[in-house]
């Protein structure tokens, strides 16, 4: 069964990041993306124009829809628009599927207990929709989204102070250095129980570093950086990738690594397209439908 992923963020009207991202990259990646959109921006590769959050009644409303009927594998959270949103998305997710109250500990691969991550990808049991979905417990990644690329500001300080709830819940999240910074550091966004992946792209240098930090230690991943402005979406993109990974059933480790690479094929595949800081190139350069048509479908 093809993994459904639940992406809880705003509307990149520029298709870059934000849910346009995220839809690409589950695609990509061969998920199902359902979607309960946070907020609507008027945005394009110079900056953000306009920003109106959507009320918090519908969010739980989109949200509502797609759990109970088609189902869940996977939970990415990017923009939330509001602390009341932020909020009402804890209590729901908490009182769905979330991993407070549970062990833990998520498995890696070279983990000596075996091959299997500590959560069970809904498409594993019996799940098809409707109330059984509460029996299981999913993967929850927040991408805490402050600042867009191009410096524009997602959140009010009200909202950054209760991203305490969905970190609370969260199997990972996944803050860049200044990020980290406005959410008082490692070890507080530790000390609230996710493993937390800190994304080394705004660090100098000709390397960028991202470092996993679970309760079984360190894991590292360095890669030569990729020069260009059209960098618009790539925590969105990592975030989703990762997503989609743990919904397939892979373990931490090796979600990150494939979302990883993910995202540096889509910078090298970047279309450059307006003058500011540009989308990615999601579908890598290539016309999926034209290259796989020619398949005979299945009987």
């Amino acid at each position: 069964m093809t993994a459904r992923i639940l992406i809880i963020a705003g509307s990149d009207s520029g298709g870059g990041a934000g849910i346009q991202a995220d839809i690409k990259t589950v695609t990509m990646l061969g998920g199902h993306a359902l979607t309960a959109i946070t907020a609507i921006t008027a945005q394009n590769t110079l900056g953000v124009q306009a920003v109106h959050p959507v009320p918090t009644d519908i969010v739980l409303a989109q949200i509502e829809s797609v759990a109970g009927d088609i189902g869940v594998d996977a939970v990415k959270i990017g923009m939330i628009g509001s602390a009341q949103t932020a909020n009402a998305v804890a209590d729901r997710l908490t009182s769905l599927f979330s991993r407070e109250g549970a062990p833990r500990k998520v498995l890696l691969c070279g983990d000596p207990e075996g091959g299997s991550p500590d959560w069970t990808p809904a498409f594993a049991g019996e799940q098809s929709g409707g109330d059984r979905r509460l029996a299981k417990r999913i993967p929850i990644i927040f991408d805490p989204v402050m600042i867009a690329t191009s410096g524009s500001v997602l959140a009010d300080p009200d909202a950054i102070a209760a991203f305490g709830r969905l970190m609370r819940i969260a199997t990972l999240v996944t803050p860049n250095l200044p990020e980290l910074a406005a959410l008082g550091g490692e070890a507080a966004v530790r000390a609230l129980g996710p493993a937390v992946l800190i994304k080394g792209g705004h660090a100098e240098g000709e390397q960028i570093t991202d470092r996993l930090v679970t309760d079984a230690g360190e894991t590292l991943w360095t890669n030569p950086r990729i020069e260009t402005r059209h960098a618009h979406g790539t925590g969105c993109t990592l975030a989703s990738g990762i997503a989609t990974g743990l919904a397939q059933g892979m373990p931490l480790d090796a979600a990150i690594e494939r979302a990883i690479a993910f995202v540096r094929a889509a910078l090298a595949h970047a279309p450059g397209l307006g003058a500011g800081h540009g989308p990615m190139g999601h579908a890598l350069g290539v016309s999926p439908f034209d290259q796989l048509k020619d398949r005979k479908c299945p009987a």
